[in-house]
């Protein structure tokens, strides 16, 4: 492949700044406008030939002898100007890069009934076929393209191997315009192919429309406008972009029509015709003669000009001669310097015989009437004899049938470029100009002026003179220009296309067509591999470089220690209830504006355990002014500017505080930070978890001995639950012990203050202070922090009363305690009265209300003394209980007298109280199952046995 750059190839400077690069195909258009960058020519070496086979058999098999080896079959006849030089056959020795392969009529159309069929049934066996036929015949290295068929209209495509790697982008289309204008059994198939990403080449192999009557031609020249009109392709993907649309005929670079195109020597007799071109084929192949044939090899020839050319040079033709002289004379032959050089310059050579014809010839004067082919198409010099009718099995033995068919050239190949293409619209262009100022200056009354030696009309003197008549020759004249001298720029332009031959085959019998075939070397625009790979990784880079350049950035900064990893954040020890923060600050560090946010976190499930894990992390976005204000969940920065995320980490779910001291799950979250248009940044946040007493079974608690579980649990290296076997240190959790002093305790002082200051120091006397949920005065928060306090205090084994806020007054620091012991118990995993007890109870003691009060608590104790440890909790909390009931119940005003220790309150008050109680604790204390698998009277049952342990020994 040459490396030159394609001097025709046109591209635009690529802005990789552009916005509009930012589309999913921007690579491809980047590249594609840098395209000039990585071009260069090659020269391609196409072959065409096309053929009527008429439906023969056996003609398949003659293909390789004329088109792939072409054995002395394309010489010329004549019987005049023989020389005894050796016959100069087609330059067709270098190498072929594309075979394309046009047949006609491969099947026989002859008659409706097999048309119908064919149309209607789809076959490959023609395929098969001909491809078989092809790839017998054609030289080693070269590789199948495409086949269409549409009825008998065949095109077969092979590309020798190097030059199929360059070919991409291959699409055929049927069309018809027989019968209605529809049918296949007239149209054409035509083959878009793509080489080297750029260079695109239309194949239209096409049979138009038969007959000899103007009635035909006019039809042939509508079958022409409508294969052009409705032919479009499949839109070109380079670099994995699609086109958007399809190509139309016309788009191309190179295009070639091929085929039967059924244009005939109209305007001339037949017989006439078949007269003057039997003078150059009788003797040795007037197929009457006795005297037998000389063998296709060594026959004579004779040197013959292309008439469309006005260079000197001359093309070798042969020709046959008959052995008998057409001269009056029995002397020898004229000595040959006598005979003039140019043959179509002697009235008896047979291309001066075909030069006389051509001007007949319905395509050329269909040309030069602008009605099909002229924009821009052209034709080889037709130097052989016509290739329609002969008799089948014959050698230039032309149609003896009754018909007697005149000779034609049906069969032809045009090409075009898009070089003629673009010139002819020029040409058009300016005709149309010229005719446009006639008009005005005859417009402004100046059809002529004096001054002006000749005038001129261009309908009658412009552009080129059609024949007045059927039998006009039609000779045309080229204007005179003085500007001839002056070469025109687009004549200095390399042609694209050059021809090296075109010619038919004679001796080829199998149809009553003859095969032809053309060879031209092509200047192709193709892709460079290599250097189109450089540009590739450039743009590349470029266009990385752009978008990172256009894309929001936001840069992280970890509050604390620099040397962090900005990706991790450390909460450390984390205990229940504790809330531990960390910051980040997020700075807004590009060129354009960012908004982001934290992207919600499903829901983790275990579904071994079925445990949910329920979210501990929350996160949320303050401005960095110290203000501490929340700016919301999306955040929009502008470049420059920052914004505080906190993390705030707390422990608070029982769920999850169970998992975490059985060590089933982790404080450990990913965090995503998800930038618009941007990079997401993943953030992990973990802690380490700090053991609780919150959250485990009794059986485990009795077993924490003095110093609480935190350093019970790192003096034996237990992680996870405390083992049974380990040694009993209490008859009930410690924990317990404690909370239920502190509770006593403070309600003493609240009852003493009441006693000794009033009203003004009285406590609520609503009936389940302070154990009623949401009794607490406090906030939310402040509750929560008090709590974590306590939690801290019985984990390290501290006095409860020492992390109580000082400010606070007994009944807020009772408040707060209170709720910490029902948390506590709630927490616990078995409870006070676990599930096995309760089925015991619900069987042995379903009611207790016929039984005295002691009477009944003594059944209850005897059941639940399978458990002793929690039957010694249950006595604790409910004895509890009842003091504090008796404390906080107002005295019956009866003296002035106060009692510091215990107070006996008016019995219905302290009734309501514990009944009140009762209700509380109830279904924390009791475990006979899920909250919503307990009926209305299991949940009675559960109260009323509570409520026996906080009353009086005798019932009222």
């Amino acid at each position: 492949m040459q490396t030159a750059r394609g001097s025709s190839v046109r591209s635009e400077p690529s802005d990789i700044g552009d916005a509009s690069l930012s589309t999913p195909h921007s690579l491809a258009r980047a590249l594609t406008l840098r395209r000039s960058e990585y071009m260069g020519q090659r020269q391609l070496r196409v072959k065409i030939g096309s053929w009527n086979t008429a439906g023969c058999p056996g003609t398949d098999r003659d293909v390789g002898s004329w088109f792939f080896r072409d054995q002395g079959l394309a010489r010329d006849f004549s019987n005049l100007t023989i020389s005894s030089a050796k016959a100069d056959e087609p330059n067709d020795t270098g190498a072929i890069d594309l075979y394309v392969l046009g047949l006609q009529e491969v099947v026989d159309l002859n008659t409706t009934k097999e048309y119908v069929s064919r149309v209607y049934a789809e076959s490959n066996s023609q395929i098969t076929k001909w491809r078989s036929a092809v790839e017998a015949a054609i030289p080693a290295g070269y590789e199948f393209l495409s086949a269409d068929q549409m009825v008998g209209l065949l095109t077969l495509v092979y590309a020798s191997t190097d030059t199929a790697k360059h070919i991409s982008n291959v699409s055929t289309q049927q069309i018809g315009t027989g019968l209605l204008g529809y049918f296949g059994n007239k149209g054409a198939v035509a083959t878009r192919i793509v080489f080297g990403e750029t260079t695109r080449m239309v194949f239209v192999n096409s049979h138009l429309a038969s007959g000899a009557g103007p009635s035909y031609l006019d039809r042939r020249c509508w079958d022409v406008a409508q294969i052009a009109s409705k032919m479009q392709f499949d839109p070109v993907v380079n670099n994995g972009v699609a086109e958007d649309t399809g190509d139309r005929f016309g788009d191309e670079d190179f295009t070639f029509w091929l085929g039967d195109l059924n244009f005939r020597l109209g305007s001339l007799p037949g017989d006439d015709i078949r007269r003057i071109l039997t003078l150059h084929t009788r003797g040795e192949y007037d197929v009457g003669s006795d005297k037998p044939q000389k063998p296709l090899d060594g026959e004579p020839f004779i040197i013959m000009n292309d008439v469309d050319s006005d260079e000197e040079t001359t093309t070798a033709s042969s020709f046959s001669h008959s052995r008998e002289q057409s001269f009056d004379s029995e002397t020898s032959l004229p000595d040959p310097d006598d005979f003039p050089q140019d043959p179509s310059q002697d009235p008896a050579s047979l291309q001066a015989t075909l030069d006389s014809l051509l001007p007949h010839d319905q395509l050329r004067q269909v040309i030069a009437r602008r009605k099909a082919f002229h924009e821009g198409w052209k034709e080889g010099p037709i130097t052989f004899l016509p290739t329609y009718k002969y008799d089948v099995g014959s050698v230039a033995l032309f149609d003896t049938s009754e018909k007697r068919r005149a000779p034609s050239w049906c069969d032809r190949i045009l090409y075009r470029t898009r070089q003629y293409k673009e010139e002819y619209e020029r040409k058009m262009l300016d005709e149309e100009a010229a005719k446009k100022k006639d008009e005005e200056m005859k417009s402004r009354g100046m059809e002529s002026d004096d001054d002006v030696l000749f005038s001129y009309d261009p309908d009658e003197d412009g552009g080129e003179q059609e024949p007045v008549s059927s039998t006009d020759t039609g000779y045309q004249y080229d204007e005179y220009d003085e500007n001839d001298d002056q070469p025109d720029p687009a004549s200095t332009v390399k042609e694209r296309a050059n021809l090296e031959f075109y010619t038919s085959y004679q001796r080829v019998t199998s149809s009553d067509h003859k095969p032809l075939s053309s060879v031209f070397t092509l200047t192709c625009d193709c892709v460079i591999p290599e250097e189109k790979a450089k540009v590739h990784a450039e743009v590349a880079r470029q266009l990385d470089r752009a978008e990172n350049e256009g894309r929001p950035v936001i840069t992280l900064v970890l509050e604390g220690d620099a040397t962090q990893d900005t990706n991790v954040v450390d909460l450390g020890g984390l205990s229940f209830l504790a809330r531990k923060s960390n910051s980040i600050t997020i700075a807004n560090t590009g060129g354009v504006p960012a908004t982001f946010s934290f992207i919600d976190r499903p829901a983790m499930d275990d579904s071994d355990s079925g445990t949910h894990f329920y979210e501990w992390l929350a996160a949320s976005f303050v401005k960095s002014d110290g203000s501490g204000e929340v700016v919301g969940p999306n955040v929009m920065l502008e470049p420059g500017e920052t914004v505080t995320a906190v993390l705030d980490g707390q422990v608070s779910s029982i769920p999850f505080l169970r998992a975490l001291n059985d060590g089933r799950a982790l404080l450990e979250e990913v965090l995503v930070l998800r930038v618009d248009n941007g990079r997401d940044h993943f953030i992990t946040v973990r802690g380490q978890w700090l053991p609780s007493c919150f959250g485990r079974s009794i059986d485990e608690l009795i077993r924490v001995p003095e110093g609480g579980i935190c350093r019970f649990l790192e003096d034996k290296d237990i992680c996870g639950a405390i083992p049974y076997d380990a040694a009993v240190h209490c008859s009930a959790p410690r924990e317990l012990f404690k909370l239920t002093e502190a509770v006593q305790a403070l309600a003493e002082r609240c009852a003493a203050d009441a006693d000794m200051l009033g009203d003004t120091a009285s406590p609520p006397t609503t009936a389940g202070w302070p154990f009623d949920p949401g009794a607490c005065a406090l906030g939310a928060d402040e509750k929560q922090a008090v709590h974590a306090r306590i939690v801290a205090a019985l984990d390290t084994d501290a006095a409860v009363a020492d992390v109580l806020p000082a400010e606070l007054a007994p009944p807020n620091r009772l408040e707060l305690v209170a709720s910490a012991l029902l948390l506590f118990i709630a927490s616990l995993t078995d409870g006070l009265v676990p599930a096995h007890a309760c089925a015991r109870l619900a069987t042995a003691l379903p009611t207790t209300a016929t039984l005295p009060r002691s009477d009944a608590k003594v059944a209850v104790l005897d059941v639940l003394s399978a458990s002793p440890n929690h039957s010694i909790a249950l006595v604790l909390l409910t004895s509890t209980l009842a003091r504090v009931a008796s404390e906080l119940t107002p005295a019956t005003p009866t003296g002035l007298q106060r009692r510091l220790s215990f107070r006996r309150g008016a019995p219905a008050a302290a009734e309501g109280r514990r009944r009140r109680y009762a209700e509380v604790l109830a279904p924390l204390a009791f475990r006979s199952g899920a909250d919503g698998g307990r009926d209305r009277a299991a949940r009675e049952r559960e109260r009323a046995t509570l409520e026996l342990f906080l009353g009086p020994e005798t019932r009222d």
